[in-house]
């Protein structure tokens, strides 16, 4: 089951499998509604003290939550009016009930739609409640439906969505037609892959789940589509810290990184490495480029290994050796060139170092149409692709990828052993038992080139703490895009560099471990 650490997402059908299950178990319908209108109106009152509400409701269990808000929001002291799409008579049973019992607490009645009183109630209203539509929407919405979307949107009040922003489909980040955008969207009892896939979740404002009161025997049986890390979740994956440690105990990373024109990937990714706490930093890489890579990483030992023209050609090295044979982690990739023996130097490193590795960049290159090294990783690698590389590795186009960024993620987990960490907007973090996690975390500033170098050196310093790969890559993904919302907080997201991300590292961390 879901626990503090982390949220469940499910589909829309499986959620309605889980009330109908509810419902057998000898708990009225009614009751569930009560819990999430209830919980929802908690959350307002506590995060947005209204005034004068607006409350749009809906035929269906959403406009049944809406009814509930609005009650409980009239019981708290608020200014309510609610307006009704249909009369409550063409609504589902529990919604009509719900609005039976609006008036039973002394509240005015849900008014039917009219272009004037809705005007004027959103003219006055400091806050509206949208629970038109819900997960169970399935159909681009009638005209009516879209003529008070596209008037709620132009709104100056804050807008709060029940479970999913009127229009948008539960289970796709696509855009079926006219949606609300919302200022907040409160969630019942699980996330929806709409809340976290894009260009839906760009709808839903800042997403909060409120609870559902479901029987934890009901709970038992639900599978979740994705799984999403909560912060205490990430605080509790992280490496312990033992107060008489040393640079040993905190673990050994070695980089294998760089071409000419490409120090700044090797420098990004050996600073992540030390920002995440690795005890030791060593980074092989081009030796006539060792002189830039020596005066840039003071905290690091470089390795010079032969090189043409400032692309790696060679592994062979009595000191890289030494560093094979004592470290806990390799990381590869960032920044050495696709040239054809630098991709043959990458192999034969992959093939010797016998521990676990993070694998990103040009070393993915490396990688494809070599399956059976893929087969020699499973149990011991973490893969970083964005589309693109991941679409190197399985013929499968970039767009198709994007577009079901969780199911690729699973699939190749799984079939491969591997922990895939497929980057985008959401990042799909795949495990090889088949559990995927979405990260929540990080703004559009990530988009600019070293950003994956950083994430890269992030996770191998945390797998070389001694944690599991797949919590190295959860960590590692959450407080990468940590640090850009903590940029974002007072500066503008455009103007974050990866150089930032590390900067900031310190202070991130300290907020994820309080």
């Amino acid at each position: 089951m879901a626990s503090v650490d982390e949220r469940w997402v499910l589909r829309a059908a499986d959620q309605r499998a889980l009330d109908e299950r509810v419902v057998t178990s000898g708990i009225e319908r009614d009751a569930l509604m009560e819990s999430a209108g209830t919980s929802a109106a908690e959350w307002i009152l506590v995060h947005l003290r209204p005034r004068r509400v607006a409350v749009l409701v809906g035929p269906g269990g959403n406009g049944g939550d809406a009814l509930v808000v609005a009650r409980r929001l009239h019981e708290a002291g608020v200014d309510v009016r609610s307006f009704a799409l249909t009369s409550l008579g063409e609504c589902a049973p529990a919604t009509r009930r719900m609005g039976a019992r609006l008036e039973g607490a002394g509240a005015e009645p849900a008014r039917p739609v009219s272009g004037d009183e809705l005007a004027e109630a959103f003219d006055r209203a400091d806050c509206v409640v949208d629970g038109l539509f819900g997960s169970g929407l399935g159909r681009p919405m009638s005209d009516e439906a879209v003529r008070i979307v596209e008037r709620l949107n132009a709104v100056g009040a804050k807008t709060v969505s029940l479970d999913l922003p009127s229009g948008l489909a539960s289970d796709s980040g696509e855009m079926p037609g006219d949606a609300v955008c919302a200022d907040v969207t409160l969630a019942m009892a699980f996330l929806k892959p709409a809340h976290l896939l894009y260009p839906a979740a760009g709808h839903c404002g800042d997403t909060a789940v409120v609870d559902v009161a479901y029987p934890e025997s009901v709970l038992r049986t639900a599978e979740p589509w994705a799984r999403v890390c909560e912060r205490t979740g990430i605080r509790n994956r992280l490496p312990v810290r033992c107060p008489d440690g040393h640079k040993g105990t905190f673990g050994r990373v070695l980089v294998l990184a760089g071409s000419i024109g490409m120090t700044g990937a090797a420098i990004l990714c050996c600073r992540a490495a030390l920002r995440a706490g690795a005890g030791l930093v060593h980074l092989a890489g081009p030796a006539s480029l060792n002189p830039i890579l020596e005066t840039a990483l003071s905290e690091v030992i470089t390795i010079p290994l032969p090189d043409e023209n400032g692309h790696l050609v060679s592994i062979e090295d009595a000191r890289l050796q030494e560093a094979i044979e004592r470290a806990d982690v390799l990381a590869v990739g960032p920044g050495l060139s696709r040239d054809p023996a630098t991709l043959d130097a990458v192999r034969a490193i992959v093939e010797r170092f016998p521990g676990p590795m993070v694998v990103d960049a040009d070393g993915l290159h490396a990688l494809s149409g070599h399956e059976g090294m893929l087969t020699r990783l499973a149990g011991r690698a973490i893969l970083t692709p964005h589309p693109g590389e991941l679409a190197v590795l399985t013929g499968e186009p970039p767009e198709r990828i994007d577009a079901a960024r969780r199911d690729h993620a699973h699939c190749f987990a799984t079939e491969h052993g591997i922990v895939l960490v497929l980057k985008g907007r959401p990042t799909a973090i795949g495990l090889p038992d088949g559990g995927v996690y979405l990260n929540p975390t990080g703004n559009d500033g990530l988009a600019s080139g070293g950003s994956g170098d950083v994430l890269t050196g992030l996770i191998a310093g945390f797998a070389a703490g001694g944690i599991s790969l797949g919590d190295a890559a959860l960590a590692g993904t959450y407080v990468h895009g940590l640090a850009a919302e903590v940029f974002g907080r007072d500066r503008a997201a455009r103007s974050l560099i990866p150089s930032d991300v590390l900067d900031l590292m310190p202070e991130v961390l300290r907020e994820v471990e309080r």
